[in-house]
């Protein structure tokens, strides 16, 4: 596996397949809201409430809160997450690296070294 400008590099028999890191990141968020547990995503750990409620640009791409690292053979990922409240936060990490991590190798076939989850926050809803 190859990087490119924002994109990851899978040689294939007959060319190659080239993957957006939006693409890779849209499939992250998608696994990791699937985790129950999760309540939404930040911008990173320094963010505040209102950058969760005003980061608008990165919601609409869906790629808000997540961070890839495509140097080397496999896939570095850092997600940014809330819990709910009430929930237990190491269950709820350990459930989203393996949802996450098991989302994007079956959909991209990249091998994925590690997904990182960042808590930098919880919700009381």
């Amino acid at each position: 596996m190859a990087e490119g400008k924002g994109y990851v590099t899978i040689p294939e028999e007959n060319g190659s397949i080239h993957i957006s890191e939006e693409v890779l990141a849209a499939i992250a968020v998608g696994a990791v809201r699937e985790v129950e547990g999760v309540s939404g995503m930040m911008t990173s750990l320094g963010s505040s409430v209102t950058d969760l409620v005003n980061n608008k640009k990165n919601a609409q791409r869906g790629t808000k809160g997540v961070k890839i690292d495509m140097t080397g053979d496999a896939l570095k990922l850092d997600l940014y997450v809330t819990v709910a409240y009430g929930h237990s936060i190491p269950e709820v990490a350990e459930n989203a690296q393996k949802a996450v991590s098991s989302a994007v190798s079956a959909m991209t076939g990249c091998p994925v070294e590690a997904v990182n989850i960042h808590i930098g926050g919880m919700t009381m809803a």
